[in-house]
Parts: structure tokens; sequence; C-alpha cells
């Protein structure tokens, strides 16, 4: 396939995969803050033979050749490497047909590097893609787009531009030069792929400090302006481009009350980007290109956001259970603390009819600590889901309402909980499973009963009453789905202020002991209980070298799996499990 490139009034062919058309950003001789050393021209068309510096000095657009079926929207490309190249031509390119495949008609810019001197170091990369998100609006018409369906995708240094068009529109990094300079330059969503240089201990390199010490503040560079768009933020977890950063844009994005998503991927450097042909065997790192695509069908971009589809309506049956049975948890007249008050705890196990895994999941719902269902949307679908993929499943009720006599909200729920896990220790080898493989899984209140679970498994929850209870309550895992009542500034109630600000901490009941396990997190954007519950769990569980997935979901609210349109991540969400799962290897 060809592409055209445009100087002036000459022309030259080169060849590259998707690209149809190439051209230049700025009139001759009217590059602002213009440096001799500075080049523009990606890493692979450097080390093309003959290559002339002094001749690539002009910043470019690359427009891909139009998707089959336009939806009307166009998404601007930006290459990584540190604002000393651009280096990220490959994967731009699998990006661009990913983004081709959904209907967005896709351009490139190749920016000024390396750094400038004397200058920020972003600032011919800043300059350069204001001047092209101009350039790409004003071929809106020609080229078959809404001008104000423009999204910028970029990774690293490239993530950081995107982050600065998203959010700093209205500061001019350069002086006018032409008529082109009239159009605004503010962008309509952003893709940030692990942002470099967004903290203050990190502002030209890695995270000195790994972006987490209380002094650390995200940098004045972003403004986040009245023209900040939504967002939706990937970052690996052990990224020495502090993955903070991400969290911290995040977090003003919410108070901002601007839509937005957020996806941390478990023990991933920078430069996470996975193998997405793994199929079944595939982790969430590996199918990162599809939580965009979800993300851009959720806020609709794509003009394709379908009616929404009941939960339990997609998972009707037990087809996949092959045997079933019912215990008590507790010994007949042994349960602490006993109030008449409340149910009766019990479990239920669910065998698969093909067993892949001798793992054990054990679920149980939300109900705000007044009630709870096994049977419910936040349980039933999610073990069958679990059988068909072969894995063993143990559903749990525990006792509500609320305890009387002064007892906190969670205690009588957390003292079953520890005994169901050491309920289910003690069967698992005689069933051929294994005893040191079982995680536990929980939403909204049961999201908070999973923290006190895998956090706090040292500290006694009852007196022992038999020899079970000599067996370990510890898990491997943990999978809290929107967890309620995790925060300060809403430990009783939905939070009061989102969980956005430093002073709303984590409650004192979590312990995160030494035996506190990965943690995957999935939680609704938009929940009164907020996704910083799981935001601020997840940053926890950084700072003692444990490793987890998050993921929250634009514009969702609490419970956001009930009813959820296809191809959203609302839809897809129990596959992030699995893939947490493989990653971990939990399910091996």
């Amino acid at each position: 396939m060809k592409r055209a490139w445009i100087f002036g009034a000459w022309f030259s062919v080169a060849v590259l995969a998707f690209a149809g058309e190439r051209v230049t950003l700025w009139p001759e001789g009217k590059i602002p803050n213009f440096q001799p050393q500075q080049i523009a021209a990606t890493t692979q068309e450097v080390k093309e033979p003959g290559f002339k510096p002094a001749e690539r000095v002009m910043p470019y657009l690359d427009w891909y050749d139009p998707p089959v079926e336009k939806n009307g929207a166009c998404m601007l490309l930006i290459s990584g490497g540190g604002y000393q190249n651009c280096c990220d031509g490959v994967w731009i390119d699998r990006v661009a047909k990913k983004l081709l495949d959904l209907g967005f008609v896709c351009v490139s810019l190749t920016y000024r590097t390396p750094r400038p001197q004397g200058l920020p170091i972003y600032q011919s990369g800043w300059q350069d893609g204001q001047r092209a998100v101009r350039l790409v609006r004003s071929e809106a018409q020609k080229r078959g787009f809404d001008p104000e369906k423009i999204g910028a995708f970029g990774f690293s240094a490239g993530s950081h531009l995107t982050v600065l068009l998203a959010t700093s529109a209205l500061t001019p990094a350069y002086e006018a030069v032409d008529a082109l300079d009239q159009l605004p330059c503010h962008v309509n969503w952003a893709i940030p792929i692990y942002t470099a240089y967004a903290l203050t201990d990190g502002l030209t390199g890695p995270n000195t400090r790994d972006g987490d010490a209380i002094d650390v503040k995200l940098t004045d560079v972003f403004k986040f302006d009245a023209k900040t768009c939504p967002m939706v933020l990937f970052h690996g977890g052990t990224d020495v481009y502090s993955p903070n950063g991400s969290t911290q844009i995040y977090r003003q994005l919410r108070r901002m009350k601007i839509p937005a998503e957020i996806h941390l991927f478990a023990d991933r450097p920078h430069g996470f980007m996975g193998d997405p042909s793994k199929g079944e065997q595939g982790t969430a790192y590996d199918n990162w290109l599809d939580r965009i695509a979800e993300y851009l069908r959720q806020m609709n971009f794509d003009g394709r956001l379908g009616e929404e589809v009941d939960l339990m309506a997609r998972y009707p049956n037990d087809d996949a259970r092959d045997g079933y049975r019912k215990e008590p948890v507790w010994p007949e007249g042994r349960i602490p603390d006993l109030q008449t008050n409340q149910c009766v705890p019990y479990l239920e196990w669910h065998m698969p009819k093909t067993r892949t895994t001798k793992a054990i999941q054990i679920i149980y719902s939300g109900g705000s600590y007044m009630g709870n269902s096994p049977d419910g949307f936040e349980v039933a679908p999610t073990r069958r889901f679990l059988n068909e993929k072969g894995m063993t499943v143990v559903t749990m009720k525990y006792r509500t309402p609320r305890p009387l006599g002064g007892l906190a909200k969670h205690t009588t729920a957390w003292q079953d909980l520890q005994r169901a896990v050491r309920v289910v220790r003690s069967q698992a080898a005689a069933l051929g499973l294994d005893p040191d493989r079982i995680g536990i899984m929980g939403s909204s209140a049961g999201g908070h009963l999973t923290l006190m679970g895998a956090t706090s498994s040292k500290r006694r929850a009852y007196w022992p009453i038999d020899d079970l209870d000599k067996l370990s309550c510890s898990v491997q895992w943990a999978i809290a789905i929107y967890p309620a009542y995790a925060l300060t500034d809403g430990a009783e109630k939905p939070n009061t202020q989102g969980g956005n600000e430093d002073d709303s901490r984590l409650v004192p009941e979590f312990s995160f002991d030494l035996a506190t396990c990965p943690i995957l997190f999935i939680h609704g954007d938009a929940d009164g209980w907020a996704a910083m519950n799981s935001i601020k769990c997840w940053e926890q569980l950084r700072r003692m070298g444990i490793q987890g997935d998050l993921h929250t979901l634009v514009g969702r609210p609490h419970c956001f799996q009930r009813k959820a349109a296809p191809g959203t991540g609302s839809y897809t969400w129990m596959g992030r499990i699995w893939e947490f799962m493989n990653h971990k290897g939990f399910n091996k």
C-alpha cells in the first residue's frame, strides 16, 4: 500500500503498512522555536539507508487509508520515545488497524525530537500536537468525520503529550502562524497509555520515589481546563514511570466529574503490551486493545452503543455444573455471636462437569450487610461462568441483617467468611482440589467483606470452636467487585467526597497484614460507593509489593453488570476474572 508525502508542491512515494497520505504541519519557515538539531522521523525511518537528518525537520501527519465503514469519528495516534525519538511505529500501526476495524478514521503524528534545548522537554511536541489537532479538525468534512469527534491516543511520552492535549487546550503552546490557528485545538476524548512525566518526582525521567511520596503531586503542566475531555488510562503496576501518575490523573478527572476509566495491570513494566492471540490463556495486558474498543462503545464515540441485556438472561442455567451439595458453615449450636434476627449461614458446592483446574472460588453477594443472596445477579452468573471454565465454585450465604449489640456491621459476616475458608480448605484434598488455591469474591458490601478476608486473615474474627479452626483462613487471591465502605468518607454510606481527597483514607478494619493476597478490582466510575475505594486499595497493595489488576468502567453505576450493552466492559467484565487468574496462575 502506498502513501504520498506532501511537502508544498513536490511529492515522493514510500511504502508503509496501512498508511495513505502524508501532510506537513507547518508552512515552510514557520516552525515555532525551530532548532536545527531536531528531526521529525520515526526510528524506523532513521534506520533507512540514505536517511538525511537535515532533510527531515518538518513534523507531519500520516493519514491511514479510510475504514470500510466510517463511524463519524477520528483518532490521532502519537508515538512515545521519551521526547527523544518516535519509536512506536509498529504498535501505532497495530492500534490503527484495531481502530480502523471499528470504523475510525486514523491519522498518526510524527513530532520533533530529540528534546528541545532551553525549553521544557515537551514544548516542541506540544506545539506540533496542538497544530496537528487543528489540521485534523480542518480536514473533518473532507475525510468524513465530525470535527467534534476527535480523540487522541499516545504511548509514554506520547501519552504525556496526549494528556497535554486533553487537559490544556486553552493554553497556547505557540503563537499563531496562519488562519488554521484560529481553529480550536481541544480533543474530545483521550487514551493515554503508560503516561510518563506526570508526577513531580519524575518530570524528565523515571519516578525517583515511585510516585508515591507524600509530597509528590501531579505536574502543573496539565491545566485541567474547561476543555478537559473524558479519558481511558492504562498502566502497568511495576512501571518505573509510576502508575500513580495515571491514578492521579484519574482522580483529578473524577474531581471535575469528567467521565473516565482506568486499567492497571499486575506485574507489568513500561511497555506492557502482550499477545492478543492467546485466546483463553490471555491476560488483561494481552487484551488491552479490547478495553479501548469497549470504552469507545460505552461512550458511544463509535455511534454503535446497543440496548442493554440482563445478565441473568445471559447465564440462565447450570448446564456446566455436575455435582451440587449444601452444608452449614458452623456446627449445630456453635455459631459465634448468635443473634436471632439473622439468617443461618450455609455453603453450596458447585462442581463443574469438566474440571480444568484444582482451584476453588468462593463467591457471595452484597446487600449493605442487610441481606444477601447466592442466587442473584452478583453470584449465579459468575459461578456459572467459572463452572463453564472448569473451576469449582463454593457460594456462601452469610449472616444478615447487621448484628445488634454494638458489633460492627461486618463482624458476623467476617466470622462466617473465615470459617467458610477453613471448611473449604479442610475438604479440598479429598475432592481432588488444591487446599492452597482458594480465592474469595464479593460485590458491594460483599466487596468490603472480600477486602476483610484478603487483608486481615491474621486477625481472629472469632474464638476457635474446634480443630478445624487450626487451619489457616488466608486465601491466595481475591476479587473485589465495586467494594463499598472502604474509605472514611463512605464507611457507612456512599462516599461524600467521591473518595477523591487525601483525607478520604482506607478504613481501619483493613489490616493489610503479611498474608494479604493479590486482588482484582472492578468498579463502575459513576458508582456512589466510589471507584476510589478500589483505586486506593490498589495503591496500598502496590506499596506493599503486592500486584493486582484494576478496571474501572466509564459511566457505570453500582451494580454495573446487572444490565449491560454488548461490546462494553460491563458486558465482558467476567473475562477480567479469568485473565487475572491466567496471569497469576491461580487457575492452572
